[in-house]
């Protein structure tokens, strides 16, 4: 588990935003399902989508996140990490391939994560945010993610990575706005060890 609770240069929960802000949340709480709850309802609520709220700042590291307080799902995901981590958390990166417009290609990669939950085991969560269309909440063992399947080239990925995907970190990294992220989406057909950032 050591692998999904270490901190590093996009995952840096280290840093004192992010690791006051994790003291904050679990503050007085050692149920680790009550913990993983606080934060994944405060990473939902507080930062905002970077669509939803037509942002132009597009961010990557977790104490960017925190600071500017919008990202992309990718990010979201990013900070979450960091946050579940600095209260002993194990999380991880999960992905869905999913159609754009809800109609066939082109395709993108969703960014999600999971968390390890006793006595659930692995338990998904999206902290992308909610909106009149879609709604997500904490309630293991019960999965409750933004987006389903519904076309063929579509695809929840089962891979739980204890580091995010190379080509969002890249994607996000070489962004210089959101309109630009939005015309070049991260998309994989496959996952495997090769695709992880390190």
């Amino acid at each position: 588990m050591q692998e999904f609770l270490k901190a590093t240069e996009i995952i840096d929960w280290h840093d004192r935003s992010v690791s006051e802000l994790a003291r904050s949340l679990s503050a007085g709480n050692s149920d680790k399902s009550e913990v993983a709850k606080s934060v994944f309802n405060w990473v939902r609520d507080n930062i905002e989508h970077t669509s939803d709220y037509n942002r132009a700042e597009v961010t990557c590291r977790a104490s960017e996140v925190l600071s500017v307080g919008t990202g992309f799902c990718y990010a979201k995901s990013q900070l979450l990490a960091a946050l579940m981590r600095a209260c002993d958390i194990p999380t991880g990166f999960c992905y869905q391939r999913l159609s754009i417009d809800g109609l066939g290609a082109p395709f993108c990669l969703h960014g999600l994560n999971a968390v390890y939950l006793e006595p659930h085991g692995w338990y998904r969560l999206d902290a992308r945010g909610n909106t009149d269309d879609l709604q997500t909440h904490f309630s293991p063992p019960v999965e409750n993610l933004a987006f389903a399947i519904s076309l063929a080239e579509e695809h929840t990925f089962e891979a739980i990575l204890p580091d995010p995907l190379r080509v969002v970190v890249e994607a996000l990294k070489t962004a210089k706005s959101a309109a630009e992220l939005c015309q070049a989406l991260p998309d994989l057909q496959q996952i495997d060890s090769s695709t992880q950032e390190s």
